[in-house]
């Protein structure tokens, strides 16, 4: 079992960057798939970024793709999302998953397959 906690959201203006984290807890983090989804007011939750078990596999949605970056550091337990040129149509709560399966599937996983943090509130304005 794995319990994960996002930080690092917050306001910023059209154009800026924010980095988020997501720690995890428990001893079997390298075993994980790591994600981040998001979900606006009104939308459904939908995928941004998966990383591999290794961090040598990366996936992205196609309206993140040469803006947004996903590592992991596997000594920290965490799973990092750098956001670059951010947009107004960026705006979301962000969550963390976890799945032991295919980086290349967590795009389909929602609740209650996985792990998912609380979620952390970015807002760009315009």
């Amino acid at each position: 079992q794995v319990q994960l906690v996002e930080s690092g959201g917050g306001l910023v203006q059209a154009g800026g960057s924010l980095r988020l984290s997501c720690a995890a807890s428990g001893r079997t983090f390298s075993t994980y798939a790591m994600g981040w989804f998001r979900q606006a007011p009104g939308k459904e939750r939908t995928f941004v970024a998966a990383i591999s078990q290794t961090g040598g596999i990366t996936y992205y949605a196609d309206s993140v793709k040469g803006r947004f970056t996903i590592s992991r550091d596997t000594a920290k337990k965490t799973v990092y999302l750098q956001m670059n040129s951010l947009k107004p149509e960026d705006t979301a709560v962000y969550y963390c998953a976890a799945d032991q399966g295919r980086a290349d599937q967590m795009q389909f996983i929602r609740p209650p397959r996985g792990y998912w943090g609380q979620g952390t509130q970015v807002t760009v304005s315009s």
